[in-house]
């Protein structure tokens, strides 16, 4: 049986550049089956789309919506499916359970916008999803894994790229907050930590990001009853349950800027960031300048550099480098997993906190047999 497609630029239509991309969003929020959308919801989050690409616009109201679902159902009859269905809802604001009726498509994953992908286009999405290879045994994104087999099936079996990770196990932790955050999901996620394992805590969160750090994956997540911005390591997440009737807060700004001056994961909103000097031996320059500390890592020339060596004139050769952080754990950690290959020279507060650390190691293996 030949498969029918659906091209939207086969019609001759003459529609606004406006009204295409408010077809396009309202497509996509009809194919989305993690929301229960109103036609009055539709309009509330299209006027928002269309604000961020366009400033002057002044808002999409239901009665539009209602026109372009009817505008869809005229154009292609043979083709498009929306179905309509009542759902009761726990209303915050009203304090009860409401009735909403709520459209979507009738075949899940339909969409009027889909094109086929040509060869080299599949060629390089599945070597994509190859590369990603996350996405291992998540129930929720199987077709996903379908998706990269189909892709990848006339490929050959020899590696050619080997990345080291750190599986999840059986969990699908994974896929449940990577769709919680894609489509702005509320969540109550229970948790434990690694001193207590049978005490579960409770929580509602605003998931934001999937963070890997040190073969490691961690939710950031912003507490729905404070705003305070949280950490969690997957590990530690026993379930994670959607609240359709919370209403999800969006982050301001680019989430990722929280770990610019910081090394790894743990957040100090209130530190200063500080200018850290530090020396390192011939042995290990190459190896520090090519796999920096920090983003922030650069080499020590000029005044600062002669400064610093008729300060500590013990320090022979070696390359001097510069990095700008806040203090965390994993900053301490990181300076001192060099051994005496690396010698914190400024600022004396993490100077000190180093010297600390290393003496509670030397103690610890002071400790007699």
């Amino acid at each position: 049986m030949t498969k029918k497609k659906l091209n939207i630029k086969s019609k001759n239509m003459g529609i606004t550049k406006q009204k295409l991309a408010r077809l396009k969003m309202l497509d996509d929020l009809l194919s989305n089956r993690h929301h229960q959308f109103s036609t009055e919801d539709l309009a509330e989050e299209i006027s928002y789309r269309m604000a961020e690409i366009d400033s002057s616009s002044d808002g999409i109201t239901q009665r539009t919506i209602q026109k372009d679902l009817k505008f869809l159902r005229e154009e292609w009859p043979d083709f498009v499916d929306i179905e309509e269905k009542q759902i009761s809802v726990y209303s915050k604001e009203k304090q009860k359970t409401v009735t909403k009726h709520c459209v979507r498509y009738a075949t899940p994953g339909f969409s009027i916008f889909k094109k086929e992908l040509s060869d080299d286009e599949e060629y390089l999405l599945g070597e994509a999803l190859s590369l990603l290879g996350q996405f291992d045994g998540l129930p929720n994104l199987d077709s996903l894994e379908s998706l990269r087999l189909g892709l990848c099936n006339h490929h050959t079996d020899r590696k050619i790229i080997s990345l080291s990770k750190n599986p999840i196990g059986e969990s699908t932790i994974f896929g449940e907050l990577f769709t919680a955050i894609s489509q702005k999901l509320t969540l109550e996620i229970r948790y434990h930590r690694f001193s207590d394992k049978d005490t579960i805590k409770k929580t509602i969160v605003y998931p934001y990001l999937l963070k890997e750090y040190n073969r490691r994956w961690f939710l950031v997540a912003a507490s729905e009853e404070t705003g305070r911005m949280l950490i969690f390591g997957l590990e530690r997440i026993d379930n994670a349950v959607t609240l359709p009737d919370h209403r999800y807060e969006e982050y301001d700004g680019d989430i990722n800027e929280l770990f610019e001056d910081i090394i790894g994961v743990t957040l100090c909103n209130n530190e200063e960031v500080h200018i850290i000097y530090f020396w390192v031996s011939d042995e290990s320059h190459d190896y520090v300048k090519t796999k920096p500390l920090h983003e922030s890592q650069r080499m020590v020339k000029g005044d600062k550099e002669k400064a610093l060596r008729q300060k500590y004139p013990s320090l022979v050769g070696g390359t001097i480098f510069r990095i700008d952080c806040k203090e965390n754990y994993e900053l301490i950690r990181d300076l001192t997993s060099f051994g005496n290959a690396l010698i914190v020279l400024e600022p004396d507060i993490i100077r000190q906190k180093v010297a600390e650390h290393i003496r509670s190691m030397a103690n610890a293996y002071s400790i007699e047999c």
